[in-house]
């Protein structure tokens, strides 16, 4: 199944993708894609209440607004330097363990919402990842039930702002929360439909020029090894993201490095899970 959520900021309602293609409303079925539908095998439920009521859900025009794919989960899980390739052109050695970081959950938009360059900022990167979303909760996992523990997949694009990540303390976070910095969806795709998460397409092109162009089947940690790794360290909650890193073509490791500026349009895709799209504009 595809989930997605349409409709104003923070008044989205949940969605569905028939097999047709077809986008349907499901705001009838009673509840948002959150830890609790996650939490009580919604997506079974919700599949189950479509095969009686999907040809009552009113359609959800092309027009509208894609929020992120989940409402606002617990956290957002971060791994740093994830892609063999990427660790290479940062200069950075290649990680024993996962690096992990947090992302504010305030970060959290829509996939073709505008990204607001934040107030001083000079060095706005993009990075496209694959989430993981977290379908029960999970604590000391062992390796081989991992994917027991994944809801689906979303594309994600991890914004940083590299001198508050890298200059400003020596912790990433603050390089990483600003809003919009975290644009999810269009689609949850649950893991029935996704059955080699490690071996995906994935590529951002900014105006136009493809900077990104790679393949999941280069993270140095893979799916079910960071669901494992994390969780020997926190508990992670239904809803919840893990975003697994990003591959090469950052503007960090050009020579120069480059930067978004206002105007530049951004757009992104993973193979199977759909793509984003979003302007740069200054922040006002």
């Amino acid at each position: 199944m595809k989930l997605f959520r349409f409709g104003s900021p923070d008044h989205e309602h949940p969605g569905v993708v028939l097999p047709t293609g077809q986008h349907i409303d499901v705001t009838h079925f009673g509840e948002d894609y959150d830890e609790s539908f996650f939490a009580s095998n919604g997506p079974e439920r919700l599949a189950h209440w479509l095969t009686a009521h999907a040809h009552t859900c009113p359609e959800v025009s092309a027009d509208e607004r894609f929020g992120p794919c989940i409402k606002r989960p617990s956290k957002i899980v971060c791994v740093g330097l994830n892609y063999a390739k990427h660790a290479a052109e940062t200069g950075a050695a290649t990680p024993a363990e996962p690096i992990l970081f947090f992302k504010a959950t305030t970060a959290l938009c829509g996939p073709n919402d505008n990204v607001v360059i934040p107030k001083r900022s000079e060095k706005t990167d993009w990075e496209v990842e694959l989430a993981i979303i977290i379908g029960k909760r999970a604590s000391y996992v062992e390796l081989d039930e991992a994917t027991e523990y994944i809801a689906g997949y979303a594309l994600h694009n991890d914004y940083s702002e590299r001198a508050w990540q890298l200059e400003r303390g020596g912790q990433w976070v603050k390089g990483k929360s600003a809003d919009t910095f975290a644009p999810l969806g269009p689609y949850l795709v649950t893991a029935d439909e996704v059955p080699e998460p490690n071996n995906l397409h994935l590529w951002l092109s900014i105006n136009g020029k493809r900077l990104q162009d790679s393949n999941t089947d280069d993270m140095i940690f893979n799916v079910p090894t960071l669901v494992s790794y994390i969780s020997q360290f926190m508990t992670l909650l239904p809803g919840d993201i893990i975003s697994t890193g990003t591959p090469a073509g950052v503007g960090l490791g050009m020579n120069p490095p480059w930067y978004l500026k206002p105007g530049d349009v951004v757009e992104l895709g993973i193979e199977g899970l759909g793509e984003q799209k979003q302007t740069a504009v200054a922040f006002v």
